[in-house]
């Protein structure tokens, strides 16, 4: 009966601090607000990590009924995406997960989280996410055509703004696989920031390992062949087996440059270098992405391969 009752005051104080976390982020535009949403499934995960999923799930049903009437009714798809991947990650933790299998099991929870406010919005709401990207893209597209036409107007700058075009009509084709990689963000951020939290409440020592033992399985590695194959069988029918091999070309790919990353991690750590060097191609690759992402792209892909961590393991 105590431990019933210690459950629901601690669910009735998680429902308050996330109602309290919403509101700030309802008042607070720009930057901070934006910041703000990866904290808010923190009251989430620690209930649920501190008591499983069905309370966690009568936790998200409670707030997501007082979200309607303290906010407002456009909270909900916020409600639905903090609640969804804070349970999948809270629950992993509550079963003694590993910190990638947790990390997985979020990024699933966000995933889903998000289709949850796509078809919400869409369906209760009227907002058709593919008209706004679009719209939102011609913009950009427009914006972009004034500033090169004040460049120049030769032939090189009009292909230039071909190829640029092309690219911008081609992004809504990679919806799933955006959705999938702000899922897996998501999930990271907010399992992160929850470890700290719950290692200074409970004394804990919750992290993740090191990222130069992240290690992906070779399967990824064939999932990326057979989507980069597929994209060129089907890429003149534009039908629904080519979208499905962008996207897992595109998916596949980034868990790759991962696995370059943390390549470069293990090979400073081998040889005992300095650990800028990791941190430098970092910031190069996003600065230069068209060149040094495909490059350390490769690196990830030679290195599960062709196992170049056990080839650089010292000998004994």
């Amino acid at each position: 009966m105590m431990y019933d009752t210690r459950k629901i005051t601690e669910g009735a104080l998680m429902t308050g601090a996330y109602l309290l976390l919403l509101l700030i982020i309802l008042f607070t535009p720009g930057f901070i607000g934006s910041f703000l949403l990866f904290i808010l499934p923190i009251p989430f995960i620690f209930y649920s990590y501190r008591h499983g999923w069905k309370p966690g799930i009568l936790m998200m049903t409670a707030s997501t009924i007082f979200t309607l009437i303290f906010a407002t009714v456009f909270s909900l798809p916020i409600t639905l995406l903090a609640g969804v991947g804070g349970l999948f990650v809270g629950g992993a933790m509550h079963n003694k997960r590993s910190a990638y299998e947790t990390w997985a099991a979020g990024s699933l929870g966000f995933i889903i989280g998000l289709l949850s406010v796509y078809l919400v919005t869409q369906l209760f709401f009227g907002l058709n996410w593919m008209e706004e990207i679009q719209t939102a893209l011609d913009e950009a597209f427009s914006m972009s055509e004034n500033m090169m036409g004040a460049l120049g107007s030769g032939e090189e700058v009009q292909q230039q703004l071909e190829g640029f075009e092309e690219q911008i009509r081609a992004l809504p084709d990679y919806l799933p696989s955006i959705l999938a990689i702000m899922g897996i963000l998501f999930a990271f951020v907010s399992q992160w920031v929850s470890y700290k939290v719950i290692n200074r409440v409970e004394g804990k020592k919750f992290q993740f390992p090191a990222v130069r033992n992240f290690n992906l399985p070779v399967s990824v590695l064939w999932y990326y062949f057979f989507a980069l194959i597929f994209t060129y069988v089907f890429a003149e029918s534009n039908n629904i087996w080519y979208l499905a091999a962008i996207n897992v070309y595109t998916l596949t790919g980034t868990f790759l440059v991962l696995q370059g990353f943390a390549f470069l991690f293990y090979y400073v750590d081998v040889k005992e270098k300095s650990k800028a060097l990791p941190v430098l191609a970092i910031v190069g690759s996003l600065l230069f992405p068209t060149i040094l992402m495909y490059l350390v792209r490769i690196l990830g892909i030679i290195d599960i391969g062709f196992s170049l961590r056990q080839r650089l393991e010292p000998k004994k």
